[in-house]
């Protein structure tokens, strides 16, 4: 699905939402015997999302997911807008447009599975990791030749970064 048209919106994003699972995932889960569940992030995609916020775009996190530590992880990173346990993310979507007086057109939003569909049916820019459900590929204006948690996410900011002129603009090597 890549192709030029998508390319048109990159240059008018300002605002990114990402979903946690299958997106900043890859989509599984550890159980411990405790009941803890954990998730791995890729380091790229944190690179990615703390550049994002660094160079003033809007990050915001819309999960159905509940773990603090995925909280701790992204509010790590500069993102301030997580909003966990959402099940309806159309709710959190315009709470959150309308705090930060948002325009829906410049919003790309990244989402894997049926949950996110009523979502991205409305953003400006609505896309997919490469091993999205079939639903949500169908949807969206860009899939990504990356799998979720495997640099999906570094993938989308980094192409709006390079279109808009702020990837390596000022290169701070300061991350941790």
């Amino acid at each position: 699905m890549e192709d030029k048209s998508y390319k048109e919106y990159l240059e008018h994003i300002s605002t990114f939402i990402f979903d946690v699972d299958g997106v900043l995932t890859d989509g599984t889960i550890t159980v411990t015997t405790s009941g803890e569940m954990l998730r791995t992030m890729n380091i790229k995609d944190g690179y990615a999302l703390k550049t994002a916020v660094n160079k003033g775009f809007h990050v915001c996190i819309i999960s159905g997911g509940t773990n603090e530590g995925v909280r701790l992880r992204l509010e790590g990173l500069g993102i301030t807008d997580v909003f966990l346990g959402a099940h309806n993310k159309i709710d959190q979507l315009n709470q959150y447009l309308e705090k930060h007086q948002l325009n829906i057109k410049n919003v790309l939003y990244m989402g894997d599975d049926l949950p996110d569909f009523p979502v991205m049916n409305l953003v400006g820019l609505p896309c997919c990791p490469q091993d999205a459900v079939p639903e949500i590929k169908a949807i969206s204006k860009y899939v990504s030749h990356k799998n979720g948690g495997k640099g999906a996410v570094r993938d989308v900011i980094e192409q709006v970064l390079k279109v808009q002129g702020k990837w390596l603009d000022n290169f701070d090597a300061n991350y941790n």
